[in-house]
C-alpha cells in the first residue's frame, strides 16, 4: 500500500479590528463550551466560532454573537478544514483576555495561533483527511529592540491599553 502526503498553506481571513485564535478540540460540544467561555468573558466581546467535526456528519459546526464574525470563522474553518479544528474571530477584545479559559476547556487539546498578524495554516493531507502541522504568524525579526523600542512597547502597555501600570 503507497501513502502520499501532502502539504497545504492556507491563509487566514482577519477582519480589521479582530484578532483570530485558531486550536485544536475533540468533542462536538466544543462549539458550545467555547460560546460559553467568550460570552461570559466580556459584555462587550463581539465573537464568531468555527468547529470541524471530524467524525458522525462532519460538519462545521458554528455559534457566536456576532454573525459577520461567525460567517468569517466558518469560512476560514472551511478553507482550513483539518479535523477537530477549531476558529474563533474575536473583536472589542484580545485573544489575552480569554486564552486562559479556552485553553481550560475540557476538549481544548491545544492552541496553535492567537492573533491579529497575517496568519497562514501549514496543512498535511492524507487520503484520510487533514490536519494542521503548526502557523506562520506574522513576518520573520528584523532587528532587536532598542531604547526607543522599548520606549514603544511600554507605552503600548501602560498607556494604549492600559495593561500595566
Amino acid at each position: 500500500m503507497v501513502l502520499e502526503l501532502k502539504f497545504t498553506l492556507e491563509s487566514v481571513e482577519i477582519p480589521e479590528d479582530c484578532n483570530v485564535i485558531v486550536g485544536q478540540s475533540h468533542f462536538v460540544k466544543t462549539v458550545e463550551d467555547l460560546f460559553e467561555v467568550l460570552v461570559t468573558s466580556s459584555p462587550s466581546l463581539s465573537f464568531g466560532i468555527a468547529f470541524c467535526e471530524a467524525s458522525i456528519q462532519k460538519l462545521v459546526r458554528r455559534d457566536g454573537n456576532d454573525v459577520e464574525l461567525v460567517d468569517c470563522a466558518v469560512k476560514n474553518a472551511l478553507r482550513i478544514g483539518a479535523g477537530h479544528s477549531f476558529v474563533i474571530v474575536l473583536r472589542n477584545g484580545y485573544p489575552i483576555n480569554v486564552m486562559n479559559r479556552i485553553k481550560a476547556v475540557q476538549e481544548v487539546c491545544g492552541v496553535f495561533a492567537a492573533t491579529a498578524n497575517p496568519l497562514q495554516v501549514i496543512i498535511a493531507q492524507t487520503d484520510q483527511g487533514r490536519g494542521i502541522i503548526g502557523v506562520i504568524d506574522g513576518g520573520s525579526p528584523v532587528g532587536v529592540e532598542d531604547a526607543s523600542g522599548e520606549a514603544w512597547r511600554k507605552n503600548l502597555l501602560r498607556d494604549v491599553i492600559g495593561y500595566k501600570r
